[in-house]
């Protein structure tokens, strides 16, 4: 490795372990969390309710956006998630000490995904915040149909279907397996708080696992059968479970899922790795 090469790593890395930037990623995931709590929310009204809004994660910030308050929180959740896009974008040019193994290489792409969801979401949230009408169901909706329309295009969605539902499988085995408490300073877990914060981790990978994957299926189906309305993402992926005489309750479930990884978020400030 060259100098040059070492001294720019070596002062990404500085910049990475500053305090400023460890405080602002940790509040981030305070407004993760809450978006998460309103996605939950957003989605008991779907099921039990029959309402149409967007019931994703941009639904979840349109729910701020009624007042003064939400609007300023609206303000902390977008700083918020550019703090997070920052670390994760750190995480992903640096990488963890140690051996550059597969596994560390897949580690720093992920971070780069995560970086861009993050910047995703801040964006959402101050184009909401300066009124418009943003939602990621219709824009997904509106790129699927025009990509579909072109040559070769029903495959790509097909494929991107495909990407979706193994992200879906990922989330729910990170979940099921524990792995998220490796990101954890478990050691500074009281017992009880440990047992808690573990089971909290596990309902909520699961519940957006399982989301994920029926969306990824949505996506796939819609490139098959060549309806963009399908493809919609979550939004549309929670609306079918809606529609469903049994669908209602698993939606239900998914809820729970969602608000107990807002609450795991919570508990993510405190004790995460950063």
């Amino acid at each position: 490795m060259s100098s040059a090469t070492s001294h720019v790593k070596y002062t990404a890395s500085r910049a990475a372990d500053s305090k400023p930037l460890e405080y602002v990623a940790r509040a981030g995931f305070v407004g993760y969390g809450i978006i998460h709590l309103l996605f939950a929310w957003v989605a008991f009204q779907v099921a039990f309710r029959g309402s149409g809004q967007e019931s994703d994660q941009s639904g979840a910030l349109k729910t701020l956006a009624g007042n003064g308050v939400g609007k300023v929180l609206l303000v902390l959740i977008g700083i918020g998630m550019i703090g997070l896009a920052v670390w994760q974008a750190f995480a992903a040019a640096i990488g963890e000490s140690g051996p550059r193994t597969r596994t560390a290489i897949a580690e720093r792409v992920i971070s780069g995904v995560r970086a861009l969801l993050y910047l995703w979401l801040a964006f959402y949230a101050f184009k909401i915040l300066n009124g418009a009408n943003a939602s990621m169901a219709q824009n997904q909706q509106s790129k699927s149909a025009t990509i579909m329309a072109h040559s070769g295009g029903r495959w790509l969605v097909g494929f991107v279907g495909l990407v979706v539902i193994g992200v879906g499988i990922g989330i729910f085995l990170y979940g099921w397996k524990k792995t998220f408490l490796k990101r954890l300073n478990t050691q500074q877990m009281t017992p009880s708080v440990r047992k808690s914060t573990t089971r909290l981790g596990m309902a909520g990978y699961v519940a957006k696992g399982v989301a994920y994957a029926i969306a990824g299926v949505l996506v796939f189906i819609a490139a098959v059968t060549f309806d963009p309305n399908k493809a919609r993402g979550l939004d549309a992926a929670l609306k079918t479970l809606a529609g469903q005489p049994w669908g209602v309750w698993l939606l239900a479930l998914i809820g729970l899922g969602i608000a107990a990884f807002g609450v795991y978020c919570f508990a993510q400030a405190r004790y995460r790795r950063v």
